[in-house]
């Protein structure tokens, strides 16, 4: 697979992880914890928010993947 068209992939799964993330995270903080204290909610969101990092990270690494062209100096 050519690196433009991995690019290309890995871009639009990065977008449609983060709307599903999102969608996902929120529902599930707004049935679960709707009566729960506010810091609670702020742990919640700290952790989910740094989450999505990690499915990221291995997009981006997968993304980067590919034909690397030759060091003309030999480096």
């Amino acid at each position: 697979m050519s690196p433009s068209i991995r690019k290309l992939i890995g871009a639009i799964l990065i977008v449609v992880l983060v709307i599903v993330y999102a969608l996902v995270a929120t529902t599930i903080a707004a049935t679960k914890l709707a009566d729960s204290e506010w810091y609670i909610h702020l742990a919640y969101f700290f952790f989910t928010g740094l989450l999505w990092v990690l499915p990221a990270m291995w997009l981006i690494s997968w993304m980067s993947k590919g034909k690397k062209k030759p060091d003309p100096n030999g480096h």
